[in-house]
């Protein structure tokens, strides 16, 4: 079973489930890990993968063969993404230029759902700048959106000023003229997630769906280890029942974004793999 895991105490973890089932165990050490989504959702040449939350659902938009494994890998709080140099506030995003490294980056995705819905932003009257496509193959960028031209940073333009802000997580460059849009961001975020009962989900674990019909017993072997080691490291979300709430809200605002051509049901989520494993959606954490 091939699985591409970014921290090495999950992939161990998994490890040495997967071998106790007696199925081979070879992990791919692919970093930063997001560079494996692209073969994972087009080409399916892993079993199980770690993978931006939006990007799976993209794909499963797609109806290509995956699967949710309900483990978070990285979760955070995401209003301080959204960055300036100059006096300018979240108050002044409209009409002004924003660039984001992917339309469907799920830091993108968080970010512009606060700003319409706590902020009262209109989307489409931001002029939004892209720098890559989507890792699933078959989506594009909205026609309201603009891609920045050949060769150029989203980095580079925002240290610039070719940018009025910027939404940048791990990306974000080390320079002391950045600050936060959004006032008391942190603080912020942390009323947002104590009023909906989450903090917002950035990775998850896919899984193919040949694998969990072949491979039962080893994926959820690979599920229950994962479930331990990523709690306990982090108190992340495990289990259906706690990934609802972030993972349905990743998916609305993805849906009004243009992200998603259609609606993915989270039910339908689970249904799919509970139904590929043969398990009622308990034995899921559902």
């Amino acid at each position: 079973m091939k699985v591409v895991l970014g921290r090495d105490d999950l992939a161990a973890a998994a490890e040495t489930a997967v071998r106790l089932t007696g199925t081979p165990f070879e992990r791919l050490d692919v970093r930063p890990v997001h560079k494996a989504s692209r073969g994972f959702v087009n080409e399916v040449d892993v079993d199980v993968c770690e993978l931006a939350v939006v990007t799976l659902l993209q794909a499963i938009a797609a109806d290509r063969p995956l699967l949710l494994l309900p483990v978070t890998t990285l979760g955070r709080p995401q209003h301080q993404t959204l960055v300036t140099l100059g006096e300018l506030t979240v108050g002044d995003v409209e009409g002004r230029t924003v660039g984001v490294r992917s339309w469907s980056q799920t830091t993108g995705v968080w970010v512009r759902g606060f700003l319409a819905e706590q902020y009262g932003v209109d989307l489409r009257k931001v002029d939004w700048r892209t720098y890559e496509d989507a890792h699933v193959d078959v989506a594009g960028d909205p026609d309201w959106v603009t891609r920045a031209p050949e060769g150029a940073r989203l980095q580079a333009d925002f240290l610039d000023g070719r940018l009025d802000f910027g939404i940048m997580g791990n990306e974000l460059p080390d320079d002391d003229r950045i600050r936060t849009a959004i006032a008391d961001a942190r603080e912020v975020a942390a009323e947002w997630s104590a009023s909906r009962g989450f903090t917002p989900v950035n990775h998850v674990v896919g899984v193919t769906e040949a694998a969990a019909r072949e491979h039962r017993d080893a994926v959820l072997a690979a599920y229950d280890a994962l479930c331990g080691a990523a709690g306990a490291a982090g108190s992340h979300p495990v289990g259906f029942a706690a990934l609802r709430g972030p993972v349905a809200q990743a998916a609305a605002y993805a849906l009004d974004q243009e992200v998603l051509p259609r609606t993915v049901d989270f039910d339908d989520l689970a249904a799919r793999s509970c139904a590929a494993l043969g398990v009622p959606p308990s034995r899921l954490g559902g």
